[in-house]
């Protein structure tokens, strides 16, 4: 009897992100968008019934060219030579010439068709369903309805180029049946119903937002978001087809988080979350695709949503993922490797995490400050990304306890050292931010604050002097940018257009143009300037080389106060109020 496993064969995905599979690999994975009109009882794969012996084999000249026109036939009804009999000859006759009729004949992809399209689905369906409960024991009673299905099932995918189509789909009650077949018995059907979804659900559709939502919200309904981690519950990655549906599961996930509450919901009602987290921690001896994937899709959940990082914490992921970075403290990972892509997106969900303030103190009491600053010392890949990590759990109002643990544990010198190197524009934002952060939160008269203060003018205060050369790039970079900015400003006023479209397109061309860089190294300055009077005449005798003075760093400070919305949170009330009193000292 045939394997009803053998009917269903995974097919690879097709957008933007390609499933790998083994190049040797007994099961290979094929694109397939089976047309509507295609026999969905032929798997495509022709069946030798009858094989001949050698000794029946024509050798020789081929016919003449009359002869073989006219047709002689041998008496089995066989073309001389040609392998067909007449009647498949005359059918494949019949097919040129329809194929070479005109194109308008081909059936249209419109209502009409989705319609005929959804009845013959709902029908396999509920053929397949009858003939399973009926012969429950018998699965060669029903192996063919189940071909039949995972070809319809397989057809659907044409939707995906006809997206206008996705609100009658839904309308026709297809899109919850397509959803239903997740929980079907076998895991090849669910697995090709879940690659559907992906298919349809995928960024790379044309689809407008109106149309995926009315598809998405349908599936929703349906309870789609428990079906998948039902699925990913019963998928053994150990076989290679459940390893690709796990694989087309995490796209959905992706697909579906598009959307903020969908993203929300996905941590709210179901486990994913904490299988997402148990399965990056699985030991292997190369990171897998999935287990990469894994690491990208909990990044992308943790990014979209508070209550996520909420739940996150609950589970002790901050100490996790400390646990996990702490391999490549020293070392690197291979370049170009799923590995790779595993560790950035490990510092991904970590960096995100440390914006709230229980992701900050889990990273303190984890020890997370001490691992950052051995990557600083030791690591290569790690090093960038550590600062970061530091930036992000020194900032904002309560960062002040992990300002004050940096310094308990020696970090200034690991931080300074770092600073007075060469780096690309990134990594100095983020060693700007931490300067900005110490002298913001270390608490005045402070041990930790005169030691930050004893740095700066230590050396004939050689750390004000590189403050002040990346003031300097990075003003120049601003004002050539602002010059272009004037000359478009005039042009719209000339032309009587609002400029009201323009404001943030300006902003992010400001702002690559070094303006975070500009702004922060003048807050550094001007808090030097309040703190000390010896960095204070340092600074003044900088500006002067230059016909400056100390108006400019004050300039700086009150542009960022004009840019400060009335209904600011309560930590950029703070930050605001700290640039008021420091616009103070600069006079």
């Amino acid at each position: 009897m045939a394997d009803i496993d053998d009917l269903f064969k995974p097919y690879a995905p097709s957008n933007k992100r390609k499933l790998e599979v083994p190049q040797y690999s007994s099961a290979s994975y094929k694109v397939t968008k089976v047309s509507p009109n295609s026999d969905s009882k032929s798997n495509g794969s022709a069946t030798v019934e009858d094989e001949e012996d050698d000794d029946d084999i024509e050798a020789g000249p081929a016919l003449p060219p009359d002869e073989a026109e006219d047709g002689v036939v041998d008496e089995e009804g066989r073309f001389f030579g040609g392998g067909i009999t007449s009647g498949t000859a005359d059918a494949l006759n019949y097919i040129d010439e329809l194929d070479k009729g005109d194109d308008a004949t081909a059936e249209k992809i419109d209502a009409s068709w989705l319609r005929k399209l959804a009845l013959n689905f709902e029908r396999r369906i509920s053929k397949n369903s009858e003939l399973r409960a009926k012969f429950e024991n018998d699965p060669q009673k029903f192996m063919g309805s189940e071909a039949d299905l995972d070809a319809d099932l397989k057809a659907l995918s044409i939707l995906s180029d006809h997206s206008d189509l996705y609100g009658d789909f839904a309308k026709l009650g297809c899109a919850a049946s397509l959803v239903s077949l997740l929980a079907h018995e076998n895991t090849d059907i669910a697995i090709d119903a879940i690659e559907i979804i992906k298919e349809l659900t995928d960024e790379d559709v044309e689809a407008q937002q109106q149309q995926w939502d009315l598809l998405v919200d349908a599936m929703l309904d349906a309870d789609l978001l428990n079906l998948l981690y039902g699925n990913v519950s019963r998928l053994d990655e150990a076989n290679e087809s459940d390893r690709a549906g796990l694989y087309h599961v995490l796209a959905v996930i992706e697909n579906l988080s598009s959307r903020t509450a969908i993203a929300e919901s996905l941590g709210k009602n179901t486990s994913f979350i904490p299988w997402l987290l148990k399965r990056i921690q699985q030991k292997e001896p190369v990171v897998s695709q999935n287990k990469q994937y894994s690491a990208e899709i909990l990044a992308i959940l943790l990014q979209s949503s508070s209550p996520n990082r909420t739940l996150f914490f609950g589970l002790d992921g901050i100490d996790i993922l400390l646990q996990l970075l702490s391999p490549y403290r020293k070392r690197d990972p291979t370049k170009g490797t799923e590995e790779e892509e595993f560790v950035e997106n490990l510092f991904d969900s970590l960096t995100c995490c440390l914006d709230d303030s229980q992701g900050k103190i889990q990273f303190r009491e984890a020890e997370g400050i001490e691992l950052c600053l051995i990557m600083l010392r030791e690591g290569k890949m790690s090093k960038p990304r550590a600062l970061r990590l530091l930036d992000h759990a020194l900032g904002g109002s309560e960062g002040a306890t992990c300002c004050q643990k940096l310094v308990e544990v020696a970090g200034l010198k690991a931080i300074f050292t770092a600073f007075m190197k060469k780096h690309d524009t990134q990594t100095t934002e983020h060693l700007l931010g931490i300067l900005a952060s110490l002298l913001r939160s270390l608490p005045g008269d402070s041990a930790e604050r005169i030691r930050l203060l004893a740095k700066f003018v230590e050396k004939d205060y050689e750390k004000i002097d590189r403050v002040m050369k990346i003031r300097r790039e990075s003003a120049s970079k601003v004002a050539a940018v602002d010059q272009d900015l004037r000359r478009e400003k005039a042009r719209l006023s000339s032309a009587h257009q609002d400029e009201g479209d323009w404001g943030d397109e300006w902003l992010s061309r400001r702002m690559d143009a070094g303006l975070y860089s500009l702004q922060t190294a003048d807050v550094v300055l001007a808090w030097l300037v309040a703190e000390d009077a010896g960095a204070k005449g340092r600074i003044q005798g900088l500006l002067a080389e230059r016909d400056e003075s100390l108006q400019v760093v004050r300039a700086t400070l009150q542009e960022q106060l004009r840019d400060f919305d009335a209904d600011a949170e309560d930590s950029d009330i703070m930050f605001q109020e700290m640039l008021t009193t420091l616009v103070e000292y600069l006079v």
